[in-house]
Order: structure tokens, then sequence, then C-alpha cells
């Protein structure tokens, strides 16, 4: 591989790494907030017990997350110098706001750990609230810097690279920033609720029949999960369509090469599946839904669609961001389908009737967890791998932003084994952290099952 695609393959290691925990952190704080709320409206113990328990997943998750963000955040600087000179004179407020959106986060989350059963019920959900806040807040920070990648504003370059006319707050509320931002947090929140349901899902199916009151805590801990899932699932996928709207507005290009689309048209169709073949210009296998592109992209079938043939060849992005879209959309809609099937299942069967939900369903939803994550992964590569061959969309080549230092592969290979080593501990911890603090053990304190 070459220096440059050794330094993304490197940085891009790096951003999915953190990404993982910094999606969770998110997700379970939002969780969190969720079921303080439910339990201060009803009482209901089980909801205390459950943002009490995914406090300390959220707390060892956050851990990892802070290193692995300021790993992220020194490699920027030293993988992409000329990236990060621009950067410097254009863009730095969301990575400057961001200490604070993470100084409250780490202030309420230390007074909820710490304070909370000396707190009232509302300081209890506000203390929790401004927690999701700061992590929200900060994930949103973050997206603006990429977005500004994808559609920069705020200053001009002249032809020797002098940087002229800055504007900031231009730069920072750059014309995909809000569908993006707001984009980035649903997910994040669909994410924390399927992962809690896959955890859930999983305990539900291990758990004997005649331990009831940790059979119906599994059940509570699931339900709620995939109704925020659901719901999240739902306003994830309005918010992809307004990014998509964005992308046919200011980045014709990476609209194009999503879909497969070659030639510039009106009723465009959109092609689900396949494969886009570079040497025939087409996409193979893959099902065509009549007008869908066209009205994705303007509401109206007669939206005119650009094709890559209006642009060089030398700036087309690359082909596999088709499967990548394709991957990141069947995600959603299946995490959609899945949840909607259950919570069906739970009113009509379980609600009614008293049915407990089926094995197979319940082990479907074991895995609704690693998809959502996949699903955010594959949504991230795309948004990157989709800009190239830019680092600043029409500005800078990623070429010309990637360090020339020697012996990155080295450096690669090492960070590699850390992250390895540091997903290894975070099983570990998770594993000895709940064993010798399980379930039964915070129910038999309350008295709700007999601690022998």
């Amino acid at each position: 591989m070459d220096q440059t695609t050794i330094t993304r393959a490197f940085f891009g290691t790096s951003l999915a790494f953190h990404i993982i925990f910094a999606t969770l952190a998110v997700g379970i704080s939002f969780m969190i907030l969720v079921s303080e709320i439910i339990y201060q409206r009803t009482k209901d113990k089980d909801y205390e017990l459950m943002a009490k328990r995914w406090t300390k997943t959220f707390a060892i998750l956050l851990g990892v997350g802070i290193p692995s963000g300021t790993i992220v955040a020194v490699q920027l600087t030293l993988l992409w110098p000329g990236f990060m000179k621009i950067v410097g004179q254009v863009i730095s407020i969301p990575f400057q706001i961001e200490i604070f959106a993470f100084f409250l986060e780490a202030l309420f989350m230390s007074i909820y750990v710490y304070a909370a059963d000396r707190l009232s019920g509302k300081m209890r959900v506000l203390s929790v609230f401004f927690v999701c806040l700061g992590a929200t807040a900060s994930a949103a920070l973050i997206t603006s810097a990429n977005t500004w990648m994808n559609t920069p504003a705020g200053f001009d370059m002249y032809a020797d690279g002098t940087i002229t006319n800055v504007n900031t707050w231009a730069a920072f509320f750059n014309p995909s920033y809000g569908w993006a931002a707001f984009h980035v947090s649903i997910s994040a929140f669909m994410a924390g609720a399927f992962a809690i349901a896959s955890v859930s899902a999983y305990r539900y199916l291990k758990t004997p029949t005649q331990e009831r009151k940790v059979l119906v805590f599994h059940r509570k801990s699931l339900l709620v999960s995939l109704v925020v899932g659901f719901l999240m699932s739902a306003i994830t996928g309005f918010s992809g369509h307004g990014s998509a709207q964005g992308l046919h507005e200011h980045s014709p290009e990476k609209l194009a090469a999503a879909e497969g689309l070659f030639e510039t048209q009106r009723y465009a169709p959109l092609s689900i599946g396949g494969y886009t073949d570079p040497a025939t210009h087409e996409v193979k296998y893959g099902i065509e839904i009549p007008y869908a592109l066209s009205i994705l992209a303007g509401n109206l079938p007669s939206t005119e669609v650009k094709g890559l043939f209006e642009f060089p060849e030398e700036t087309w992005p690359p082909s596999y961001v088709h499967t990548l879209f394709n991957a990141m959309v069947g995600v959603g809609m299946l995490l959609l389908a899945l949840s909607f099937i259950a919570l069906v299942y739970w009113w009509f069967f379980y609600r009614k009737r008293k049915k407990a939900f089926p094995k197979w369903l319940v082990r479907l939803l074991v895995i609704s967890g690693p998809l959502a994550m996949l699903g955010i992964e594959f949504g991230w590569i795309f948004s990157c791998s989709g800009r190239q061959p830019w680092t600043i969309y029409g500005y800078q080549r990623t070429t010309e932003a990637a360090t020339r230092a020697a012996h990155v592969g080295d450096l690669f290979v090492l960070f590699g084994l850390l992250y390895l080593l540091l997903s290894v501990l975070v099983v570990v911890v998770m594993h000895v952290y709940f064993k010798r603090n399980p379930l039964t053990k915070e129910l038999a304190k309350r008295g709700d099952i007999d601690a022998t």
C-alpha cells in the first residue's frame, strides 16, 4: 500500500474503534435518562435498578472512550498535518467547545453516581439529563468538523493555499451540519437502545423460568429498549432522508456513487443491493425501484439527479460506497422491522394473552446490538470514503493532507494490537464486575428474592 492508503487505514481503524465507545456513551446515557424518568413517574424500583446497572456499564465504556478519543485527536495532528494546517485557521471551534461538553458530562455523571441517593427525584433526572446532553453535544460538535470536510464553508483559499475571509461560525454551521448532527445523535440513541435490548434478550434466554423476578426485570428492560429502539430507528430513517437530500444538493458525486448512477436523469431509479462495476458503469445484480432515487433526492419523480459522468473520473468516489450505503440502510430497516415485530407480538400476544416471547424472536433480538453498531460503522465509513479523493471537498486532496513521515505502517500494527488489548480488557472488566454483582444480588438486597 502507498503512504496515503496506510495513513487512511491507520486513522480509520482508530476512529472506528473510538466510535464504538462514543456511540454507546451517547446511547446508553439516553437509556439511563429514560429509565430514570420511568422510575420517577411509576416508582417501579426495577427501573431504578436498570439505571444503576447501566450507569456502571457507561462508566466502564467511558474509561476507554476518553483515551481512545484522545488518541484520535493526537493522530489528527500527526497523520494529517496538511489538513490540520487549514483546520486550525478555520474550524477549531468545535474541538474547543467539546472540552466544555465533556466537562458537563463528567461533572454530572459524578454527581449522579456518588450522590443519587441524596438527591430529589427531579434532581436525579436533571443530573442524568446533563450527562446525556454533554455526551450528545460532544458527538454533535465533532460531527461539525466532519460535515465541514464534506461541505466546506466560512473561508476562501487562494491558489497558493493562503486562507482568507475566515468566518468560523459559518464553517461551524456549514450546509450539511444540521441534518448530519441530528442523524448522528438519533442513530446513537438507537444503537444504545439495541445494545441494551441485545443484552436483555440474551439474559432473558439464559434465566431459568423459576426465577420469575429476574425474568420480569429482563422483560421490562427488553421492552423499554425495544420501544426506544423502534422510535429512534424510525426517526433515523427520516433524518437519513434529509441527509440524502443534502447530498443531492451539495455532494452530488457522493449520491451518484452511493446509487451507482452514471447517467444524469430524471425519474432516476433507486438501486438496492448488487455492486457497482466500474468497468461497465452499471450496478450488477441490484433491484431497481423506478423513480425512487429522484423522489428521495427532491420529493418528486421528475427531480433530476446528476450521474458520475457529469464529473471528472479522477474525482469519483470509490465504487464500494454503493455497498456501504446499502449495508447502512439495510441494517437500519432490519432493526426497524425487528423491533416492530417484537412490539406487535408484545401488544397482541403477551399483553392480552400472556404468551411469552417466542425463543426464535428473542434470539434474533440478541444480534440487534451488534447489528446496530455495524450500521453506525458502515455509515461513518460511507461518509468518509464517499468524500474521496478529497479531504476537504473541492479544496484539498487526501494525498495533500497526509503525512509523509516514515514507519506509519509500524505504528498502525502497534496501535491495532493496542485496540485489540483494550477490547479484551473491556469485556473482561464487564464480565468480572457483573459476575461479582449479579442481578440476583441486587434483587436480594431489596427483598424481592431469597438471598440464598
